[in-house]
């Protein structure tokens, strides 16, 4: 119970809920023992007086007794089904209390798990995948909420039944009470194993209908390859491998299964006849009635589903102080990425990097090595490189994703660190190399990061990016559903709109990385002529590794592994043949043999 100690809050924050579903499962309890007590009252009624009734036989007033005893036992009936629907009534109020409860805290854990995770630095996000950071939040949260609802719900009918039943079981016969309570925590014991194995078996069938799906998936994502290569047959066999794995798992849990009802009807059986042999005897004896021995027989099966949900419970309090253990260690995991002064200004756009050095703590790859620049206010800078040479680190620390390892980066003159990190940001636009677009409209994508009312804004910022004829062009047009990831636009219209969506905010400070990577030269040019109007005015950085796409900036650096090699303007850098004159001819070489393989195409045969 240790890690559930941090679920207190949410407890003592709807403990109103958690006091009501108490009396409610009190007064539930009552309205369930009462009836067993009617029961005892009408048998003991016809056992006592059915001698009578028989002594009055071929005599009038036999009617009349049987009348005067009808109604009694119509009373008791009446009794027992008002108490039955009081209970259920009861029973209805607990649910709306207990499990209302749990429904409120998975709320609220949900929102702190999402909201932490939001807080979180991009370093965190390399070091966990996606699938587990889901479990976490989705499954793991769910267990917990089963610890609060069902567990708690269950435990506290239990026990109070409990400490209702058993001293008035006792004050009735203490020796037919230990008879009718000798199976039951056998029963609750053999339950709470049976459940973990059922819960073992039950995982492996996930991890095997997970391997099913995937493989699936993979099938029929793949499904042009399969048959471009001929594998059909042999993708039929690992299908047949992989849903025969989940058939045996399937037929374990079942053989499992089979024997949980089996094993519960035994015990409670066993327990109903060891309370009619004891009964029996007391009965014979005379100090029990017939009525008693009902009495038991119904007490004992009110106890029975209690006993047999605490192993059950058990388990689900085992499973949910795992679930809370692993929420635990991403709630304790603190974000390193403050703000030391929480400064909320409004940025002229002027960069500085001052030595800056940084390696990725989770890898030790060292991105960049010694790096200094400086952009003016309004200026743009072209940051040209090969593979791996640290371009998008720099975007990274700009957007203070992570910190510097050594160095300082400074904007308007001031440590980045100084700034409160949402108000430098909502001033930064974003382009990033692998487009995220969300499954969603093209509006509401282009328009994230504003408001609703602003959509003269949106329809700018698609013509700016050179998109908004695409747009146009489908049937439903900027109500158009990109789908997951996209997935229904092309890379080129991808990218569009995410310059789009970048520049509708009018940012302060545009980071281009490597944006213009799935566009072709004619797209590529025009979407270029846009941008010299766009990048007017703010200060604007350009990631690539075309060198097509730095003549647009003022300044241009050359990284090679980290370092900058090369700094200047593209006539300077041109002049030198160095790297960058170098980058520019083997990029018009494959430009051009681009070109001509496509007149090549268009031409007829």
């Amino acid at each position: 119970m240790k890690e559930l100690k941090y679920l207190n809050k949410y407890l003592l924050k709807y403990k109103w809920h958690l006091i009501l579903g108490l009396i409610f499962v009190i007064i539930s309890n009552i309205f369930q023992i009462l009836p067993a007590q009617m029961v005892r009252y009408s048998i003991d009624l016809v056992v006592d007086n059915i001698r009578v009734f028989r002594s009055f036989e071929n005599v009038s007033v036999q009617k009349n007794f049987f009348d005067v005893f009808a109604k009694g036992i119509l009373l008791y009936a009446v009794l027992i089904l008002v108490m039955a629907l009081l209970r259920g009534i009861f029973l209805y109020f607990v649910r709306q209390t207990l499990i209302v409860m749990s429904r409120l805290i998975e709320y609220d854990l949900k929102n702190e798990v999402f909201e932490h995770y939001q807080t979180l630095p991009l370093s965190f996000y390399r070091r966990n995948n996606t699938g587990d950071l889901m479990n976490r939040i989705s499954e793991d949260v769910g267990r917990v909420r089963m610890y609060l609802g069902p567990s708690i719900m269950y435990g506290l009918q239990l026990f109070t039944l409990f400490f209702m039943l058993i001293p008035i079981m006792f004050s009735i016969s203490a020796h037919l009470t230990w008879f009718a309570l000798l199976p039951l925590p056998i029963l609750s014991i053999s339950i709470f194993y049976v459940n973990n194995i059922i819960e073992l078996r039950s995982e492996e069938i996930q991890k095997s209908q997970s391997r099913l799906s995937t493989f699936v998936q993979e099938a029929f994502s793949g499904i042009r390859v399969l048959k471009s290569f001929t594998r059909e047959k042999e993708s039929v066999a690992n299908f047949a491998k992989e849903s025969n794995e989940y058939k045996r798992q399937s037929l374990k849990l079942t053989r499992v299964q089979s024997l949980f009802f089996p094993l519960i009807m035994g015990l409670i059986g066993l327990s109903t006849l060891l309370t009619v042999y004891a009964g029996s005897v007391e009965v014979i004896n005379g100090s029990l009635t017939f009525g008693n021995i009902a009495e038991f027989i119904i007490y004992v099966n009110l106890l029975t589903w209690p006993v047999t949900s605490l192993g059950w419970t058990t388990s689900l309090v085992q499973r949910a102080e795992a679930s809370q253990k692993r929420i635990n260690e991403f709630l304790k995991t603190k974000t390193d990425i403050l703000s030391e002064k929480d400064l909320s200004v409004d940025i002229d756009g002027k960069i500085q990097f001052k030595n800056v050095s940084f390696t990725y703590a989770d890898t030790g790859i060292q991105a960049l090595r010694d790096i200094s620049f400086e952009i003016n206010p309004g200026d743009s800078l072209a940051i040209i490189g090969t593979t791996g040479s640290g371009k998008s680190t720099i975007t990274n620390l700009l957007s203070r994703m992570y910190d510097v390892t050594s160095g300082e980066v400074l904007i308007d003159d001031r440590p980045i660190k100084d700034y409160n990190i949402t108000n430098l940001r909502s001033q930064m636009g974003f382009v990033p190399q692998d487009v995220f677009l969300f499954s969603d409209t093209i509006f509401n994508n282009i328009a994230f990061g504003l408001e609703p009312t602003e959509e003269a804004k949106v329809i700018q910022a698609a013509k700016d990016a050179d998109v908004y004829q695409n747009i146009i062009s489908f049937p439903k047009g900027f109500n158009t559903r990109v789908g997951e990831r996209g997935i229904t636009l092309s890379g080129g219209q991808k990218q569009r709109v995410s310059i789009a969506r970048a520049i509708a905010c009018e940012p302060k400070i545009l980071l281009l990385d490597d944006a213009l990577s799935a566009v072709d030269t004619k797209t590529e040019n025009t979407i270029l002529n846009s941008m010299k109007k766009i990048m007017q005015g703010r200060t604007s950085i350009i990631i690539s590794h075309r060198v097509s796409s730095a003549k647009l900036a003022n300044k241009i650096i050359v990284l090679h592994d980290g370092m900058v090699v090369e700094e200047g303007t593209h006539e300077s850098l041109f002049a030198q043949s160095g790297t960058y004159r170098e980058l520019y001819e083997k990029q018009m070489q494959s430009d051009e043999g681009e070109i001509v393989k496509s007149q090549d195409y268009a031409s007829p045969a």
